[in-house]
């Protein structure tokens, strides 16, 4: 059975699949800015200099979700067993 496209053709549709993809992921990635900065905003994390919320974000990342809620809240909760007296 004889092949109905070239391979310069198939290239050609790589090509152009390629583009579409490329813009469907830059229209993602701009939504997913708008939604992670409506979680930001009111979060008090708006008040971080662009390097340290970036510095912010990565380090949380590598961290991972669970195990950086656990550590701020283990903190929180820490400093708040080791007050003095009354301090509270």
């Amino acid at each position: 059975m004889p092949r109905n496209r070239s391979a310069i053709a198939a290239l050609q549709k790589l090509e152009a699949d390629r583009g579409a993809l490329d813009a469907k992921q830059r229209e993602l990635e701009v939504q997913a800015a708008k939604e992670l900065g409506e979680i930001i905003l009111g979060s008090g994390l708006e008040s971080f200099s662009k390097k340290g919320l970036r510095k912010v974000a990565e380090e949380l990342g590598k961290l991972g979700e669970d195990a950086t809620i656990e550590k701020l809240t283990a903190r929180g909760s820490t400093r708040a067993s080791n007050a003095a007296p009354g301090s509270q």
